[in-house]
């Protein structure tokens, strides 16, 4: 079996092409979302898979979450799953031997966040060596310190909370390092002023807008160099997604803020208590959803606000009532409670299992929402790689864009 490679210049069009093929012929398996209808559209052509999923349990599809395309499941499962997986293969960027750190700069990181600060840092493989590094988002600027080395380069870190600010700038003085930690909104028009043909960007995991910000103030101010691990492409301002790529744009492809959470919906790192309050809470909106219908006379799902963790605590018969008063349904009759809730907890395992068809799309979407940003940076004058940094485990958000000015 051959070794993927990451993807250059010569290689993004082609790929994004074929991405954007595969999903736009195979939009009504993906866009519709489970959680919200109770029988989806594709469910009437492809009785034979729905039914196989239908019928799996809870557990059988928590095990397959992360690996759908694993699954013995009745066509076109299979038949999707291998050219998504073919669409999807992108290798790991060339490594370089990072510098030791020194200073004790992992302390006060979490361990995983600063595997992933090792993961990217050792696979910045340049043309040329940095001598300016511009810290985007920065937090407390852990990046950015790791990237430095004090005898030849600069660091600059740019972080919107002032306390933040306050405590990287704290951390860099302790260590002795040559940086400065500035207080700036990058969304702000005056952010533009903070980058230069001298600096080299780097972003790891700054969410949607974020990362597309830079991506277009670094164009504009001539950075030599930029690195993006990109992350949460669903945190945006306008109602659909803003293609960027002259290909982008002419594809059509219309993606609003649901079909961009899309491949958000791995997860990887969630703790045995965590997902046992996710799933309480989805079994228990979806005995609601079930109850809502019922009471409007609308077999139509109807959005609810966000709820405490704390409301997990109350009787399953009291969180429908206070929900059903949030949003100014009566309760007319007394509902068997009990059969309602394990009707949630049944529609959840259903869910679950649906699901996994449109989970074969979350790489290729990913992939596709990745080369977009990364075809406008060749268009504006950059070359251009893109590779993961890192195995999935350790963050599904593992796709890593390198552009340098030719």
């Amino acid at each position: 079996m051959t070794t993927p490679r990451p993807l250059t210049d010569t290689h993004m069009l082609g790929r994004f092409q074929a991405l954007d093929s595969f999903l736009r012929e195979h939009q009504a398996l993906w866009r519709p979302r489970p959680f919200t209808q109770r029988q989806l559209p594709w469910e009437s052509e492809h009785p034979a898979l729905a039914n196989w999923l239908r019928q799996r349990s809870l557990s059988e599809a928590e095990a397959a979450h992360n690996h759908p395309e694993l699954l013995p499941a009745p066509q076109p499962f299979p038949q999707l799953a291998q050219v998504a997986r073919q669409l999807s293969e992108v290798g790991e960027l060339p490594a370089i031997e990072l510098h030791s750190a020194s200073h004790r700069l992992n302390v006060d990181v979490p361990g995983r966040k600063w595997q992933q600060i090792e993961a990217f840092a050792s696979h910045l493989a340049f043309t040329h060596e940095p001598q300016h590094w511009l810290d985007w988002c920065s937090g407390k600027g852990h990046l950015g310190r790791r990237l430095l080395q004090a005898d030849r380069q600069k660091l600059t870190c740019l972080e919107y909370n002032p306390v933040l600010v306050q405590a990287g700038h704290a951390l860099s003085q302790h260590h002795g390092l040559p940086s400065q930690h500035l207080l700036q909104d990058v969304m702000a028009d005056q952010a533009c002023r903070q980058l230069g043909s001298e600096h080299t960007a780097v972003a790891l995991h700054a969410c949607g807008d974020l990362h597309v910000r830079l991506i277009k103030l670094a164009s504009q101010q001539g950075c030599r160099q930029l690195a993006i691990a990109p992350c949460c492409y669903n945190r945006i301002q306008a109602a659909h997604y803003q293609p960027l790529s002259g290909a982008a744009i002419a594809s059509g492809l219309q993606l609003s803020i649901d079909d961009l959470g899309l491949p958000l919906s791995e997860t990887v790192t969630a703790g045995a208590r965590v997902r046992r309050q996710r799933d309480e809470s989805m079994a228990r909106r979806l005995g609601f959803d079930l109850l809502q219908r019922q009471l409007r006379g609308v077999d139509e799902y109807l959005p609810t606000p966000s709820l405490p963790v704390s409301w997990l605590q109350k009787p399953f018969a009291g969180y429908c009532q206070e929900l059903a008063a949030l949003k100014g349904l009566h309760i007319d009759h007394t509902p068997d409670w009990a059969g309602l809730q394990a009707l949630g907890w049944q529609r959840l395992a259903e869910v679950r299992n649906l699901e996994l068809l449109r989970n074969l799309f979350r790489r290729p979407l990913e992939l596709w929402l990745v080369l977009d940003r990364a075809l406008y940076l060749q268009e504006q004058g950059y070359r251009v790689q893109l590779g993961v940094f890192c195995d999935q485990p350790l963050t599904p958000r593992n796709l890593m864009l390198m552009a340098e000015r030719h």
